[in-house]
């Protein structure tokens, strides 16, 4: 019970940073969307925006740590603009219009309900899903993956784990014990089979590049690293350039080349029994 309240003190004073007025939205960029709610299994309702696209393929996005969808409008624009797909972004409970307060678990809740969604809409095709998560995204992603996997993933910045970061951010502050189990996307992605990119900004000042390489170490092929020079954590979309658009765009053309050979895979419904 004590280890249980340390961690919730944790969550909401070092790991969780919602912001709960969304000033931008898609269409102030000029880009079409439509704004959803659906619910989770334990009844937390849930905001996010649905962007068409163009490819027939879906992202569903899962972004970071602070704020809340609207501080990703640029990126939701360039990724349209550029790539083409359709894009689910979604907040997590406790952030902008989504109800209650985060925590690891409802996290974890909030990506099989966003899944879900996507799963029920007659405009989505499952075998050409992606997920796309960014930073504490990847953590959330990655745990889906394990038990949904997806067409194909893309991890932007991601830690190994809570534990890792915890002696990082905190070095003075025994966390260690206490985040043994938290976020372990290190012990996770070995238990995914399909197709990876890891994009990881060179000068990344929150999450050492070195994390995603071990990530990348223990995950299975087909694999791809993409060490972005001269990006840090937060301005990797804009430092890019070249390094970020075409990797994402070899990713793509490689996910395509694998459903021509017919190796894709179908998704089944999923039914629900300030550093990162």
């Amino acid at each position: 019970m004590l280890t249980k309240l340390l961690w919730s003190w944790v969550e909401k004073r070092l790991v969780f940073f919602p912001t709960r007025e969304v000033e931008y939205t898609p269409d102030q960029l000029g880009l079409d969307y439509e704004e959803v709610y659906f619910s989770t299994g334990d009844g937390i309702q849930l905001n996010g925006w649905f962007v068409p696209g163009r490819t027939g393929s879906t992202w569903l996005c899962f972004h970071g740590n602070g704020g809340n969808i609207g501080h990703r409008v640029a990126e939701l624009v360039l990724l349209h603009n550029n790539l083409g797909m359709n894009l689910l972004i979604f907040d997590y409970r406790g952030y902008g219009k989504s109800s209650s307060i985060p925590s690891e678990q409802g996290t974890y809740l909030d990506a099989r309900a966003a899944l879900n969604y996507l799963l029920e809409r007659p405009d989505v095709d499952s075998k050409r899903l992606v997920y796309f998560a960014h930073s504490l995204g990847s953590a959330v992603a990655v745990e889906l993956a394990v038990a949904e996997p997806p067409r194909g993933l893309v991890l932007v910045s991601p830690f190994d784990s809570m534990r890792a970061m915890a002696r990082i951010a905190f070095p003075l502050l025994p966390l260690g014990w206490l985040t043994k189990d938290k976020y372990n996307s290190l012990a996770r992605i070995g238990r995914i089979r399909r197709p990876l990119l890891i994009l990881h900004g060179e000068k990344d000042e929150l999450v050492p590049v070195a994390q995603g390489e071990r990530l990348f170490k223990a995950a299975n092929e087909p694999k791809t690293l993409q060490i972005v020079p001269d990006a840090g954590h937060n301005d990797i979309l804009e430092a890019g350039g070249e390094s970020y658009w075409g990797a994402l765009e070899r990713f793509i053309a490689e996910l395509d080349a694998e459903d021509r050979r017919g190796m894709s895979v179908r998704l089944t419904r999923p039914w629900e029994n300030r550093w990162v």
